[in-house]
């Protein structure tokens, strides 16, 4: 009896010994409660203009009044901080446990807007999220097991990709984020982006690690300061409208199941899960730890769980926010629990519509100014992994340059698939969709069916490196050398080199 319990309490305590010895996850690591919530409120600040631009669009679509419109903000915020949440603190089968902010993606605002206007009306729109989304949940094994299709010439592409095309955002963002608005591209707001960019860049320098961590926050605090003193703030309604709100359930009526819109919203889903699982890979790259199939699945489920949910209290599907992933590698950030502070945040928000005024009163040139940055720190993350790949006697290069170029084409021309198939066109306009289809598609033909392949495929290979002839080779004695463009022997004569025009006589 005796040696058993001596049994059982050894076990235990070599139990505790592996948990103690076992490294951290740099995701793991706990901050303190102040540093924790100031963390996470930037990560807000950063969202928060992407965040609220779905409803907005997509409530005026529905021809919804502003009272209606808030009421749908308010219900994105809050489902938005639960998903965040979930992704971040993690349950069995669901959650990264990764930096990943959640929230309404734009992947379906298009969709959406169509779904609308087609007269399904917003009852449609929330029908086909459900359904979509619960199909999405039920097909997540089959993308969790992409990981191996993942290579660094595929996650620097994408991660590449996703900082590029971002950069629109902010530069709409950096010229007043109206485009019918009078000031739209003015001095004034530009300069008001290249004020709050040039704080950030400064903040950045200084030797102070908190402030330089903390230099987007401070900046966007600095930004909207100079805007109030210049009269481009106006903070006049914070005080109208309820203090208090909680999101009721099914607002606008229950919602409604048309076959078209379903399988409308298939497609966003495919393509949001598609997106999900670049931003895992991404993030888990920035963050360093290990992401495997398994957590590329939880995160998956997640996602889908939560857009699943989210028509119930008036919300829309659920992404991770790609934006974030930049503020993730710029501060060097790393706790997942930073995140979740962020997530708890954005569910006060949703319950208590002054404070998200307030935010939501920051001038949006303030955020086009760091998001310049962000988004920058975004592609160099990427630019950084591809450093990492292997260039000679392979087809990598070519891999990236088409991937990278397949995915700009919506970015640089918006309309370039309008004329095509509307499922097409859903799932090739997203510039990060169209380059992880592209780079995984490649990376498959010339990386892993390797039939038919050599050392000197294409001019590209043959580009990436320094090439010799064996003859040369040859014609060279031991202890020969290059000095100075000359060819000296191994008794430090000169050798005569002959010439184009000699060889040609």
């Amino acid at each position: 009896m005796n040696i058993k319990k001596k049994s059982r309490t050894a076990n235990t305590t070599s139990s505790r010994t592996d948990r103690a010895n076992k490294p951290e996850r740099p995701e793991d690591k706990r901050l303190s409660i102040g540093s924790t919530f100031a963390y996470g409120f930037q990560h807000v600040l950063t969202m928060y203009g992407g965040i609220i631009a779905p409803p907005l669009i997509i409530g005026a679509a529905a021809g919804m009044n502003s009272q209606d419109i808030g009421l749908l903000i308010a219900a994105c915020l809050f489902v938005g901080g639960l998903a965040t949440i979930l992704q971040t603190v993690g349950i069995p089968w669901f959650g990264s446990q990764l930096p990943l902010v959640q929230g309404v993606s734009f992947a379906g605002v298009s969709t959406m807007v169509a779904i609308v206007q087609g007269g399904g009306g917003i009852q449609a729109v929330f029908g086909s999220v459900i359904v979509a989304s619960l199909i999405g949940l039920a097909i997540t094994p089959l993308f969790s097991k992409i990981i191996k299709f993942f290579p660094p010439v595929v996650t620097g592409t994408v991660i590449t990709t996703i900082g590029l095309t971002l950069m629109p955002v902010a530069a709409n963002w950096a010229m007043g984020g109206n485009a019918k608005a009078d000031n739209y591209g003015s001095m004034a707001n530009i300069g008001l982006a290249a004020a709050t960019m040039g704080v950030v860049l400064l903040l950045s320098k200084v030797g102070n690690a908190a402030i330089s961590r903390l230099s987007i926050l401070l900046a966007m605090v600095i930004g909207t300061i100079i805007a109030l003193i210049a009269g481009m703030a106006d903070f006049s309604k914070v005080g109208q409208g309820d203090v208090v709100a909680f999101p009721t359930p099914f607002a606008f009526g229950a919602p409604t199941f048309e076959v078209a819109a379903i399988i409308s919203m298939l497609i966003v889903i495919l393509v949001t899960l598609t997106e999900t699982s670049a931003d895992i890979i991404a993030v888990g790259e920035i963050v360093d730890t290990k992401v495997d199939s398994r957590r590329i699945g939880d995160g998956l489920r997640a996602d889908m769980l939560s857009s699943a949910i989210s028509p119930l209290f008036n919300s829309f599907t659920q992404s991770a926010f790609a934006q974030n992933v930049g503020l993730v590698a710029i501060t060097g950030i790393k706790s997942r629990f930073v995140v979740s502070a962020g997530g708890l945040i954005l569910v006060v928000l949703g319950l208590l519509p002054i404070l998200g005024r307030v935010v939501a009163a920051v001038p949006t040139p303030v955020l086009g100014g760091a998001g310049v940055v962000l988004f920058g720190t975004v592609a160099a993350s990427g630019i950084r992994t591809l450093a990492k790949v292997e260039y000679k006697n392979n087809m990598n290069l070519i891999i990236v340059a088409a991937s990278i170029g397949f995915g700009m084409i919506p970015i640089a021309a918006p309309k370039f698939y309008d004329q095509f198939p509307s499922w097409f066109s859903t799932i090739f306009h997203s510039g990060i969709s169209s380059a992880a289809v592209m780079a995984i598609l490649l990376n498959i033909l010339f990386n892993h069916f390797k039939a038919g392949n050599s050392d000197n495929q294409s001019v590209f290979v043959a580009g990436t490196d320094r090439i010799v002839s064996e003859e040369d080779i040859k014609c060279l004695s031991e202890g020969d050398r290059f000095e100075n463009g000359k060819l000296i022997d191994a008794d430090g004569n000169e050798v005569p080199l002959k010439t184009s025009s000699a060889s040609e006589h």
